[in-house]
């Protein structure tokens, strides 16, 4: 059991509630409490109304730890699901399924109690105003809280004797929560010329003080990757060409890279950690952090050639293809934290999967001892364990292992470097490097004999925007995989738009849904779910990015019908930003407009950059104006770069200006050539427009396809930045040399 001790009264297999025809895993994890579940839907709402009855509301998803232990401890708990089922309507929604509900009951939930997570506990009047709210509730009264009985049998007692109170509170804070709804922008606060400069002044101070410099990151544990905040400093240091900030990134990375948040076996990043050394994790594997991570170690890679960082990423490439790709090719939302340690076993715990014993490991490298050629396994054990950290007696600090799951048992880690093993063991590095792959492959293949966590075969639209964009980045790294990159986007492209896009329609679909790895059965809502914001905003930034990796103008097109399809639902004319969901959405009680970048960006930070973008891409002034009322409604949130990293870069392009790369030619090798040259450098600002002087009327962009001509009928590039244009080159060699001056850090 999660929790680490039985309750009394749990129940046997119930015949099935109302979520029994959900196609989310989350519901169907719940479709056979004793709970009396109803979807989020209009049948629930009318009872509530009936029977005059508060809804109790859980919100959390297949793949979250604490989510699984309080449906063990309550919802399959005969004696609360009665209490449950006799005072109110309940209802279970997915947060990746229904991220708007999410987010409106979770603004509330931060507003009463200062935090949030999941599983989110809201109690709502039947006109679904909340009235008060939690996450988790334990069993019997522990941890400084009550037992979730006493909480429910209290709230429930509040509504008989003082119902009158509870709705007008109820009233109260739904017009709090509508007056963001049509709230406008600060004038006072808005952008001039010369404001993003003393915002990123202002950024990278916040950001230096919040490092921690012995562990990377910022902040204290839990710690999280914060992609958009690496993705911001990358840009910081180039804007201001201060090392020490492309520090704060790289020893980030590097920290994230050698922790236990790396699965170091095989490939891919948990979400997050629960040590400030990265080293204890939370064990979820989610599809958003993958396609940020792959983008940001590409990023990394780019800006310093290091191997060590094209690794990561490529070990994240080879994690989704083999454990989270549908055959068709797109890629389900994650991996549980959670599974049984045994196959003869009947309870998950967390990290079953990838903690080790000293013992295991030892057997492990004895039975494939053939395996390590001239290395006796005894010596490549010392080796591994000294690299990864282990211990005869395990590796996981007690205290950041509340339910003992992890005693005895080792996370690796390195704690060390290479550089150190092979001094402490007098080898040469390709030596190391060929023991530990071999390592870890007896392991990956002796665990994947293990069961495996639970897979979540959702698949949503606004994550595989994100793994599309991390992709194309890996893909523009230059290497020799580089095809087989590109045709993994490829045919996540041809995926979403054949599976998740109505073209008559021109409406994204929010998620569909696999069964399992391997298999192609592929399943719709019944009721269709359209997309959000972020599902627009994510597959926009990924088909731009895709766009420069491929020059597949099909995508650059995508991308502009996608963005007037967002413009339509989501803007707002009178006051500027996007809302997150759709005007009059059923039973959706205000509209939010996000302003926070956190594990993901937000939907306005990454429309902010693809509208700047496109204004270059079409030569289209009204999209940067958007992009500016856009700011500009934000532009009184402080510290406005460490709430919105990823808007600030946006803004540094829109104030500083992009860098259009025109590369004149036919479709040639020498065309090509030049192209390669350019994407292997990491530039935020870059737009690729490919000139071809043979098929004029397929440019997106008239001016520059009239603008620029070969150089002595030679394929030649234009470098220019914000219409500055530097001299044309013509040898493939200068233009690298040039790039390398600007684009390129050797690192120390």
């Amino acid at each position: 059991m999660a929790s680490g001790g039985e309750t009394d009264a749990q129940a046997p297999k119930a015949p099935g509630n109302r979520l029994v025809s959900s196609k989310s895993p989350y519901l169907l994890q719940h479709a056979y409490n004793p709970v009396d579940w109803y979807p989020w839907g209009e049948e629930a709402f009318e009872r509530a109304r009936t029977e005059n009855k508060l809804i109790f509301l859980s919100v959390g998803y297949s793949t979250c730890h604490w989510c699984h232990v309080m449906e063990h401890e309550s919802f399959e708990n005969l004696e609360t699901a009665a209490v449950m089922n006799e005072h109110f309507v309940n209802i279970k929604v997915d947060r990746e399924e229904r991220p708007d509900i999410d987010k409106i009951y979770m603004t509330f939930l931060q507003m009463t109690k200062g935090g949030g997570g999941w599983p989110m506990s809201i109690w709502l009047t039947p006109d679904l105003a909340p009235i008060t709210a939690g996450t988790y509730f334990p069993p019997t009264g522990r941890y400084g809280m009550p037992s979730f009985k006493t909480v429910l049998l209290a709230i429930a007692q509040q509504w008989q004797t003082n119902r009158q109170t509870l709705i007008e509170s109820g009233s109260s804070i739904l017009n709090a929560l509508k007056q963001n709804e049509d709230a406008s922008a600060v004038a006072e606060a808005a952008f001039e010329p010369g404001s993003a400069s003393a915002k990123l002044a202002e950024a990278i101070g916040v950001h230096k003080r919040r490092f921690d410099r012995t562990n990377g990151g910022f902040g204290t544990e839990p710690k999280f990757p914060e992609v958009p905040r690496l993705n911001f400093l990358f840009h910081a240091y180039l804007v201001s060409k201060d090392v020490s900030v492309l520090d704060l990134v790289l020893q980030t990375l590097d920290h994230i890279g050698r922790g236990g948040i790396n699965d170091h076996i095989f490939g891919g990043f948990a979400r997050y950690a629960t040590t400030a050394d990265w080293h204890n994790v939370h064990f979820e594997k989610m599809l958003y952090d993958q396609g940020q991570l792959m983008a940001a170690y590409s990023n990394a890679y780019k800006l310093t050639r290091s191997a060590t960082f094209l690794t990561y990423a490529d070990k994240i490439y080879k994690y989704i293809m083999k454990d989270l790709r549908h055959p068709l090719g797109g890629f389900y939302a994650g991996e549980d934290a959670d599974s049984l340690p045994d196959h003869k076993d009947t309870v998950k715990v967390e990290g079953a999967f990838y903690a080790w014993t000293w013992n295991e490991i030892e057997a492990a490298f004895k039975d494939q001892a053939k395996r390590f050629d001239d290395v006796f396994p005894k010596r490549a054990f010392e080796i591994y364990a000294f690299h990864y950290g282990l211990k005869p007696k395990g590796n996981v600090p007690t205290h950041s292992d509340p339910h003992g799951h992890l005693t005895g048992k080792n996370i690796l880690i390195v704690r060390g470097s290479d550089e150190e093993t092979c001094s402490n063991f007098d080898l040469q590095p390709e030596k190391l490097d060929k023991l530990l792959e071999t390592a870890n492959d007896i392991l990956h293949v002796l665990r994947d004999q293990r069961p495996r966590p639970h897979l979540d075969t959702k698949i949503i639209c606004a994550w595989n925007g994100l793994m599309l964009s991390g992709l194309s980045k890996l893909a523009n790294c230059g290497t020799v995989k580089r095809e087989e990159y590109i045709k993994a986007a490829k045919e996540l492209v041809d995926f979403l738009r054949k599976e998740m896009y109505d073209p008559e329609q021109k409406l994204l679909v929010r998620s569909c849904y696999g069964v399992a790895v391997g298999d192609p059965t592929l399943e719709k809502n019944e009721s269709q779910i359209d997309g959000f914001l972020d599902d627009y905003a994510f597959l926009i930034k990924g088909l731009l990015d895709y766009y420069k990796a491929s020059l597949d103008l099909s995508a650059l097109r995508w991308a502009k019908e996608l963005q007037e399809t967002q413009d339509k639902l989501f803007w707002d004319e009178q006051n500027g930003a996007y809302f997150f969901s759709q005007q009059n959405a059923p039973n959706v009680i205000v509209r939010l407009k996000e302003g926070d970048d956190g594990a993901e960006p937000c939907g306005n930070s990454v429309s902010a950059r693809n509208l700047t973008l496109l204004s270059h891409y079409y030569d289209e002034e009204t999209y940067l104006q958007r992009a500016a009322k856009l700011m500009n409604f934000f532009a009184d949130v402080a510290p406005f770069g460490h709430a919105l990293p990823e808007m600030l870069s946006a803004l540094l392009l829109h104030e500083n200006g992009l860098d259009l790369v025109a590369v004149v030619g036919p479709d040639s090798e020498d065309t090509k050539r030049f192209v390669e040259i350019c994407r292997k450098f990491f530039i935020p600002g870059m737009i690729i427009l490919h000139v071809d002087p043979l098929h004029p009327d397929d440019a997106c962009n008239q001016r520059v396809q009239k603008k620029f001509k070969m150089v002595n009928g030679k394929t030649t590039v234009y470098i220019c930045h914000d219409r500055v244009c530097r001299m044309p080159v013509t040898d493939p060699t200068q233009l690298e040399e040039n790039l390398m001056a600007n684009f390129f850090t050797e690192r120390v």
